[in-house]
């Protein structure tokens, strides 16, 4: 089963590795990267592994293309593109996501085509985030993102939100229009026979406005509870408060220029449920590391990419405005923003 992996990047090079060799491991057999703008060599250690047929069994197939985007809308231009790329045109699944969303896997072996099976082979598979929080980790260290944090909002509730945003696994027989960020959609005017099998990441039947995409606040999300029993999307948003200030420097791969204020910080760093079991992978993971970075060329970029992000975090932190957002959300209380205006109204914070 030929899988490709579809993602856009801007300044990501110290997790680079660890999301390529994770995804090898569920069964992706090829990456497809798109970059703009990086100054912590993100494009040359992604020019680096293209091509690299020796190290495709950790790696699989990488293809690393500028993005073409002209404007701001930069993931959606390269999605745009992404279809008519060979390696997405020859592949029977295609999985659309970015660097800090890890697909973790609980049925089977714990590959894509284990979820594929358990799910009845649909035509689409949408699996439900699981946003993971800081959890007091100050400190950027250069070892795997999901060996180090483990706590995350209720998987089945986040706050007072019961529908949560995924990402998606395409089958090439889709009826596709076009790739979206968070899922498909299909070729309009389809006669209601005509359309595609589509479940959950428990492989139930997606709901019929989500399906359908008619209506403008379901278009990515539906009900969490229950959708995680084959699978879940660890989102691992924040990482160390290091990294979320160069995250917040970057912008987004999405929009130009985009920063993030404290609302998101607030509303993703719920440490209220432990969750390990994607940790089952990291054997295997560290094995590949360890062989990734062993190679000289691969090796001595990936530790120029670690030192360029610890060189952006100094460079922000002797900036007053970077200094004070730091100790500002070290100091936030660990709760999303409405569970904690309860809290209060309750006199409980």
């Amino acid at each position: 089963m030929r899988i490709t992996a579809v993602t856009c990047v801007k300044n990501e090079g110290p997790f680079l590795l660890e999301w390529i060799a994770f995804n090898r491991l569920l069964g992706v057999t090829d990456h497809l990267f798109y970059s703009n703008d990086c100054s912590d060599g993100t494009d040359t250690l992604l020019d680096a592994l293209a091509g690299r047929d020796d190290l495709a069994e950790l790696t699989g197939n990488v293809v690393h293309l500028p993005n073409p985007a002209k404007g701001r809308n930069y993931q959606m231009e390269a999605l745009k593109n992404a279809a008519h790329q060979a390696v997405v045109k020859q592949a029977d699944w295609v999985w659309v996501a970015d660097v800090d969303e890890f697909l973790n896997i609980h049925v089977g072996d714990h590959t894509i085509p284990s979820l594929i099976a358990a799910c009845g082979h649909p035509q689409a598979i949408s699996v439900t985030f699981q946003f993971f929080a800081n959890g007091g980790v100050d400190a950027f260290e250069d070892r795997p993102v999901i060996a180090q944090f483990d706590h995350s909002h209720n998987p089945d509730l986040w706050c007072g939100e019961t529908a949560i945003e995924l990402k998606s696994l395409v089958r090439k027989d889709f009826p596709l229009q076009y790739f979206g960020a968070h899922r498909p959609f299909f070729k309009k005017g389809l006669d209601k026979g005509s359309y595609p099998t589509w479940t959950d990441g428990a492989g139930r039947d997606v709901p019929h406005k989500f399906l359908v995409a008619d209506n403008p606040r379901r278009i990515r999300k539906f009900p969490a509870a229950g959708a995680r029993a084959f699978a879940t999307l660890n989102h691992y948003a924040l990482r160390s408060l290091d990294s979320y200030l160069v995250k917040n420097d970057r912008g987004d791969v999405n929009r130009e220029n985009r920063a993030f204020d404290d609302t998101y910080w607030r509303e993703r760093n719920d440490p209220a449920w432990q969750d390990t079991s994607i940790q089952r992978y990291l054997p295997q993971l560290e094995a590949a590391l360890e062989a990734l970075k062993a190679d000289g060329r691969i090796g001595a970029l990936h530790a120029r990419a670690v030192a360029a992000h610890k060189a952006k975090r100094d460079e922000l932190m002797a900036q007053p405005a970077y200094r004070e957002m730091f100790a500002h959300l070290k100091g936030l209380p660990p709760y999303p923003p409405g569970e904690y205006a309860l809290m209060k109204e309750l006199g409980l914070a």
